[in-house]
C-alpha cells in the first residue's frame, strides 16, 4: 500500500471515530468565520505525521493551510512552535484532537527511535522494529519509525518467515524447520530462525541459516554468538532491550536490534493547538 493511500484511510477511520454524525460543540462558531491557530509543542521531540495532521484538517476544509515552522523528522526543544494554520474555524475546532491525535503518536514514535539509534551509533548494529504496532497504524507507526533514523523489520507476516520456539517444537527441531522453510517459503520472502541459546545458535547454522534472532540472551552469549556465526549468518538481538542497555548490545557485534517498546510502549508527545487573533 503507498503512502497516500495509507494517510487517505487513516484520517477517514479517525476522523469518523471522533466526529460520528457530527460536532455540537463546533456550531458555536459562526459558519463563515475563519481563524488562525499555532501548534506548540510541550517537550522536546522528533516531529512525525505532518502529512496525517494536514489531512485531517483538509479534509474537513480543503482551504485550509498549514505552514510547517519545523521539517519532517526535525528534532525540536520545548515550547517550539511546530507550525501555523488558518482556515474555517469550525473545521479547525473539529479536526483538532484527531490530527493532534496523530502528531502526538508518531512523533513519539520517531522520538524513541531517535534515541535509540543515537545510543547505538558508532556500531554496525541497525535498530528495527517489531509487528508491536497499535492495530491499524501499523504503516504509519513503521513510517515514523524510519523518520526517527530506525528501519523497519518485517511489515506483517507476509512478507517473511521468522521461525518461532513454537514453530520448531510443532515442525520437530531447528533443522527440520529450516528445511521445511526452504521448500515453501514463496519468492522474495525472506527466512529468520529464532536460537534461545548457542547450542540451538550452532543447529541453526548447521542447518544453513543466513538470518538468525538471539532471543533474550546475555551481552557475553552475543559476543559469542558472533564468533561462532561468522560472516555465516546476520544476527539479530531481541527481547529485553532498553536504552540503558542497547548500547552494550550494539558493542557485541550483533547486525541488528529489533526493539518492540518503539511502537508498543508510546509516550505521546504533548502538543497543543491554540487560536490566535
Amino acid at each position: 500500500m503507498d503512502l497516500a493511500s495509507v494517510i487517505e484511510r487513516d484520517v477517514t477511520a479517525a476522523l469518523a471515530e471522533d466526529v460520528g454524525g457530527g460536532d455540537p460543540s463546533a456550531l458555536l462558531l459562526p459558519e463563515a468565520k475563519t481563524a488562525r491557530a499555532v501548534v506548540l509543542c510541550r517537550q522536546d521531540a522528533v516531529i512525525c505525521g505532518q502529512a496525517w495532521f494536514e489531512a485531517c484538517f483538509r479534509r474537513l476544509d480543503a482551504s485550509a493551510t498549514v505552514k510547517w515552522l519545523v521539517a519532517e523528522g526535525a528534532k525540536v526543544a520545548r515550547g517550539a512552535r511546530v507550525c501555523e494554520l488558518q482556515g474555517q474555524a469550525r473545521a479547525l475546532l473539529t479536526a483538532e484532537r484527531t490530527a493532534l491525535n496523530f502528531l502526538q503518536t508518531l512523533s513519539a514514535v520517531a522520538t524513541a527511535a531517535r534515541r535509540y539509534v543515537d545510543a547505538a551509533a558508532g556500531t554496525r548494529a541497525k535498530i528495527v522494529d517489531t509487528r508491536k504496532t497499535l492495530p491499524g497504524l501499523r504503516y504509519a507507526q513503521k513510517y515514523a519509525v524510519r523518520t526517527g533514523g530506525a528501519a523497519n523489520h518485517r511489515m506483517g507476516l507476509y512478507d517473511a518467515m521468522l521461525i518461532k520456539e513454537n514453530h520448531i517444537a510443532a515442525v520437530g527441531g531447528i533443522t527440520a524447520a529450516v528445511k521445511a522453510a526452504r521448500k515453501i517459503a514463496p519468492p522474495g520472502v525472506w527466512i529468520q530462525v529464532e536460537v534461545e541459546n548457542l547450542s540451538q545458535l550452532r543447529q541453526a547454522l548447521d542447518a544453513g541459516a543466513t538470518m538468525i534472532l538471539l532471543d533474550n540472551m546475555s551481552p557475553d552469549q552475543m559476543r559469542e554468538a558472533v564468533k561462532l556465526a561468522g560472516d555465516r549468518a546476520e544476527l539479530e538481538a531481541s527481547g529485553g532491550i532498553t536504552l540503558d542497555n542497547v548500547r552494550a548490545v550494539a558493542e557485541t557485534g550483533v547486525h541488528r536490534i529489533s526493539i518492540g517498546s518503539l511502537t508498543k510502549d508510546v509516550k505521546a508527545v504533548d502538543f497543543s493547538m491554540r487560536f490566535e487573533s
